[in-house]
């Protein structure tokens, strides 16, 4: 009787149960079989939801690519056009007055250019295309012009080089932008932590820097698109990235990645 009972737990229960949650698993990886054995009733309920939840959201999601995708192709050309027409009237005698409208408009062109650029990379990092794992040690990384300190260099991260690369140049593009001379990378137990010793973020705008768009060098060409993407690239692989107080000895931004 207890065998009956256990085989009756495992196969209505437990397996279902299992099943159900090698599919959300898989669901992240970006390929995913939805499950056929349900069990009870209830479990099957949940099960449908579930799956019509998940197809939802990646219905949703491929709506929002195609969007994108659409809009910054239209957008491309007569973007390009402008910064051309721009740069043959500066070639040209104007008026003070006039060359600095002509400079103006140059320059609103390349900043929806960068824009533009911005939302395409966006798009792509809110795919899940970098499964897998690494180490600081693999990357070799060198900045110019910036002191890196390593630590933890052979410890693995889940999250395949392309993306930690990814994620990384955008902090310590972030930093340099800052004035950030020296940077550490401290890898961690399933976490990586990224310090710069730069003038920090001050207190009004740590809510909005992970907000697409957000950016305070606006005049200098910034998108307010970096960090946005590092966080969009980490969601879409079951991390997280968040802002936290500098260790000792530091005084700048620090960024905590947490992986699942």
């Amino acid at each position: 009787l207890t065998l009956g009972l256990a085989w009756l737990l495992a196969r209505l229960l437990l397996r279902p149960i299992q099943a159900l949650a090698r599919y959300a698993a898989e669901t992240r990886q970006g390929a995913a079989r939805a499950p056929t054995h349900f069990g009870t009733r209830e479990i099957y309920a949940m099960a449908q939801g579930v799956i019509g939840m998940t197809q939802a959201l990646q219905s949703r999601e491929a709506t929002i690519r195609s969007f994108t995708d659409h809009v910054t192709h239209e957008l491309k050309t007569p973007v390009t056009a402008l910064i051309a027409a721009a740069e043959l009237l500066e070639d040209g005698d104007l008026a003070p007055g006039d060359r600095a409208l002509v400079a103006q408009v140059g320059s609103a062109a390349r900043q929806m250019q960068a824009q533009l650029a911005s939302l395409r990379a966006m798009a792509a990092a809110r795919e899940p295309g970098h499964h897998g794992a690494c180490r600081l040690a693999d990357l070799g990384l060198h900045v110019e012009g910036l002191r890196l300190e390593v630590l933890g260099a052979d410890l693995a991260l889940p999250l395949a080089e392309s993306g930690v690369r990814l994620c990384l140049k955008h902090l310590i593009e972030n930093a340099i932008s800052h004035g950030a001379q020296a940077m550490r990378l401290e890898a961690r137990a399933g976490a990586l932590l990224v310090v710069d010793d730069g003038p920090g973020i001050s207190p009004g705008n740590r809510p909005h820097v992970f907000e697409p768009f957000f950016t305070t060098r606006r005049e200098s060409g910034g998108t307010g698109m970096g960090l946005a993407i590092v966080a969009s690239l980490l969601a879409a692989h079951g991390a997280t990235i968040a802002l936290v107080p500098p260790p000792e000895g530091w005084r700048g931004a620090a960024f905590l990645i947490r992986f699942a």
